[in-house]
C-alpha cells in the first residue's frame, strides 16, 4: 500500500509539473469569459471544454472565468486574447469596461462567439468593437454558408460553400468597417428578419488599437465537436493573438 501511495504521489507531482511547464511555455495566453446576465446557452460547457482542448493541442494557455472582477488593468495585462464565449446582457460595470477598453487599446485581441453580440447593448464602444448587435433568429436550420474570404486563418480550411446547422443570427447596427469572412445565403433557409444578400456570419477587423474576430456560429452543442468549426475558432484566436495575415 505504501508503494502504491508513493507511486500515486509521484504521478500527481509529475502531472502538476507538466501542467506548469506547458502553461509556462505557452505561445500566448487566452482568457475565456462566459458570464451571462440574460439567456444562458446550454453549449457553454462544451465551448469551454473545446477551447481548453484546443489550447492543449495547439500550445496556448487557456484560463476560464465568469468573474467580471477579473477585468482589471493588472489582470488583463496577463492575457493576449479575451474570448467572449456566448456572453449575454450587461456583464461589466463601469470600472471593468474601462479596463477592457484599455486592454484593447494596448494592442491585444478579442474573440466573440455567438451571443457575444447579444451583450452590452448600452455601450456604444462595445457595439463598434464586436461589430454588430443581435437582432433576431429563426428556428434552428441548415443553410448554405458562403465563405467570402479564405485569406484569414479562421477560413483557410473551409469550402467555398459550407453546409451548416445552427441558430442563425440576424444583426443590427453593423459596423461598416468589419471585414466579412462568411455570409449566410438567405435563399437556403427561412430567416426571421431577412437581411438580404449581405448577411455576415463571421468577420474580423482592427479596432481601437486591437484585433477582433467574431463568429455567430456555435449555439448548438454539436458544433463544438465539429472539426471544421473548431479550426474556425482556433484560427480566430490565433489571429486575435498574433495579428498575422498573408501579405
Amino acid at each position: 500500500m505504501q508503494i502504491k501511495s508513493k507511486l500515486l504521489t509521484l504521478a500527481l507531482l509529475i502531472g502538476i509539473s507538466f501542467s506548469v511547464f506547458s502553461q509556462g511555455g505557452a505561445q500566448y495566453r487566452v482568457l475565456v469569459f462566459s458570464k451571462t446576465a440574460g439567456f444562458r446557452h446550454q453549449s457553454i460547457p462544451e465551448g469551454v471544454a473545446a477551447v481548453k482542448k484546443l489550447g492543449q493541442e495547439q500550445g496556448f494557455g487557456v484560463y476560464v472565468t465568469e468573474d467580471a472582477n477579473q477585468f482589471t488593468d493588472e489582470n488583463l495585462a496577463k492575457y493576449d486574447v479575451v474570448v467572449l464565449l456566448s456572453t449575454t446582457g450587461t456583464i461589466l460595470n463601469e470600472a471593468q469596461k474601462a479596463a477592457f477598453q484599455k486592454y484593447v487599446q494596448s494592442g491585444k485581441g478579442v474573440v466573440g462567439i455567438h451571443s457575444a453580440t447579444d451583450t452590452e447593448y448600452e455601450w456604444p464602444w462595445y457595439n463598434k468593437m464586436i461589430g454588430a448587435y443581435f437582432l433576431a433568429h429563426p428556428r434552428q436550420q441548415t443553410l448554405r454558408l458562403q465563405v467570402k474570404d479564405k485569406s484569414h486563418p479562421s477560413t483557410w480550411h473551409l469550402p467555398d460553400n459550407w453546409l451548416w446547422f445552427d441558430e442563425l443570427y440576424e444583426f443590427r447596427e453593423i459596423n461598416p468597417a468589419i471585414k466579412v469572412l462568411i455570409n449566410a445565403d438567405e435563399t437556403t433557409y427561412e430567416p426571421a428578419k431577412p437581411m438580404g444578400a449581405n448577411h455576415p456570419m463571421a468577420w474580423y477587423h482592427e479596432f481601437d488599437g486591437g484585433r477582433v474576430f467574431y463568429t455567430a456560429l456555435g449555439h448548438v452543442e454539436s458544433a463544438w465537436k465539429n472539426e471544421a468549426f473548431l479550426q474556425h475558432v482556433h484560427g480566430g484566436i490565433w489571429y486575435a493573438a498574433k495579428g498575422k495575415l498573408p501579405k
